[in-house]
């Protein structure tokens, strides 16, 4: 199932989804977190077409999201400049994901600060090697191209990066692509784990730091790096840059760790 498939039958009214041959996507027994937040914002964008450009997301992964849902979206609040849409992915008559989606007009900067460049430098996708992916759960080793960056691990530090990219034209906006990539790589606290165990996204909260996202040749560079694990948890932060190092998103996560 491509990307475009995985959105074509959702509705501005939303209701019950069924998604054929949906194997692909799959992790586990559930979506994958960032195919099934994006059918959550791609609800909410046709339920409610006329918005401000896109600028943050919440997203809470509640419970196994399957290949039959039901999708809502209402609007919280609609100000001026502001408007905040919640949706949510209903599974046996149950709430499996819940979302709200910020969208904002754009005022004159009185503040400029630009993002960091990614530091070591990572670099040139197109000189990057490729990843074994033969391990790697359905939806990663089936609709993404994973490659190393030029910069060499460092043992035992918790900071994953890869270029990644779609394997195929995906036929959506660059916004959608984003939250569709946003959340590909596994948590880096897997890197020091002490016991081999499964590892389960809780939710991803994410700013957009440019709303007309672009890159090159559809690779973007993704980090998931852990800030703090103790108690079966690890806060993740998460970011991507388009292949010029120019950081597109900034997030935060919450993982459970088992084992």
């Amino acid at each position: 199932m491509s990307v475009s498939n995985l959105i074509e039958s959702i509705t501005a009214e939303g209701g019950t989804i069924i998604l054929e041959r949906a194997e692909n996507w799959m992790q586990g027994r559930t979506l994958y977190g960032g195919a099934s937040a994006l059918i959550a914002y791609t609800a909410a964008i046709r339920a409610f077409p006329d918005l401000p450009p896109f600028r943050a997301g919440q997203v809470g992964f509640i419970a196994p999201v399957g290949e039959q849902f039901e999708l809502r979206s209402q609007i919280i609040r609609q100000g001026r400049n502001v408007v905040q849409i919640r949706s949510e992915i209903i599974c046996d008559d149950k709430i499996a994901l819940t979302a709200f989606w910020l969208f904002g007009t754009s005022r004159e900067a009185n503040a400029v600060h630009p993002a960091p460049l990614p530091d070591p430098a990572p670099g040139r996708p197109e000189e990057s090697v490729p990843v074994k992916t033969h391990t790697a759960p359905s939806f990663l080793k089936e609709n993404y191209d994973v490659h190393y960056t030029a910069e060499k691990p460092v043992p035992g530090s918790p900071i994953l990066r890869r270029w990644t990219r779609l394997k195929d034209p995906s036929g959506i906006d660059p916004v959608s692509e984003l939250i569709l990539m946003g959340d590909t790589l596994p948590p880096s606290a897997a890197r020091i784990m002490q016991r081999r165990g499964p590892i389960s996204s809780i939710n991803w909260s994410f700013n957009l730091l440019d709303t007309e996202p672009r890159t090159r040749d559809g690779w973007w560079l993704a980090e998931t790096a852990c800030d703090h694990a103790d108690q079966g948890y690890s806060s993740e932060r998460l970011r991507l840059w388009n292949a010029d190092g120019k950081q597109m998103l900034s997030g935060i996560q919450a993982v459970a760790i088992f084992g």
